[in-house]
């Protein structure tokens, strides 16, 4: 009993110190934009349509450029086609309370935590994953890595018994628990960031670690690339849409240098990964 105590403090003191950091090091002070770009004439015009109830169909694409279209039931459409909350909606810890950097983040997703307080950057990228793959019925699929280097299937979870929103919910909770940016950095895939697509990962395991997901993506006719990343965080919170590199849109630049400076944390190139 004894050894068995002991093992799960220091699993779980692991998760602790792999989860999101809520000091983490971005460099860019970030002030609460109006979301405007200018046009090619230089007009101003708002990136938000605040009639829209999904990213897709909520955020304007920068003048010139053009939204990628996924192919239908892909991973890229159903992270497209996430449902938004209202315009204006803030974003809540687990416990109901508000975020109070209020400058991060320009919209938040329209799914809920369920109260779960380890509901934080890790855990809400393998819950969109996870769902995604419940919704196409590819269950054996949604498998996650535990910290401790223990492979967990949902199928195997499930022991025969008929896949439930309840029960993936029940599957999630303990991935939730004893899965971290450790190892879901460990999981994934690295690729080079030309390749970017919907459904990417920026990730950095570890002690502090962060990861926010690619949840749309824009070209223009010169081969230039504009990309929208969404991101959970410390204290467990909604899942947002950041705001983007310049302050006034929800677009990062894909050309973005030695560093990305997300609005909460700074990744670099060789930290994007996919599943």
């Amino acid at each position: 009993m004894k050894i068995a105590f002991y093992l799960s403090v220091f699993l779980m003191c692991i998760w602790t110190l792999s989860s999101c950091n809520s000091f983490a090091n971005s460099e860019k002070k970030r002030t609460k934009s109006s979301l405007l770009q200018k046009d090619e004439q230089g007009r101003s015009f708002s990136v938000v349509d605040t009639n829209g109830n999904s990213v897709r169909t909520r955020f304007e694409c920068p003048s010139g450029y053009q939204r990628v279209v996924p192919e239908m039931n892909s991973w890229g459409a159903y992270l497209q086609n996430l449902p938004l909350k209202p315009h204006g909606t803030p974003v809540r810890h687990f416990d109901g309370t508000l975020k109070p950097n209020t400058s991060a983040y320009c919209a938040v997703v329209d799914l809920p935590l369920h109260g779960n307080q380890n509901h934080q950057c890790a855990d809400a990228i393998m819950r969109l994953r996870a769902e995604y793959l419940f919704g196409q019925q590819k269950y054996n699929e949604i498998e996650f890595l535990f910290v401790s280097g223990t492979n967990f299937n949902y199928a195997n979870y499930l022991s025969g018994k008929t896949p439930t929103s309840s029960n993936l919910w029940s599957y999630l909770e303990k991935v939730f628990a004893y899965s971290s940016t450790l190892s879901l950095d460990k999981q994934l895939k690295s690729k080079l960031t030309k390749d970017l697509a919907i459904g990417d990962v920026f990730i950095k395991g570890g002690s502090p670690g962060h990861a926010v997901i690619v949840v749309d993506k824009c070209s223009n006719d010169q081969g230039e690339v504009k990309f929208m990343l969404a991101q959970s965080y410390m204290p467990a919170q909604d899942i947002q849409i950041l705001v983007g590199d310049d302050e006034r849109s929800p677009w990062y630049d894909l050309n973005f240098g030695a560093y990305l400076y997300s609005a909460e944390y700074t990744f670099t190139k060789e930290q994007l990964k996919k599943f």
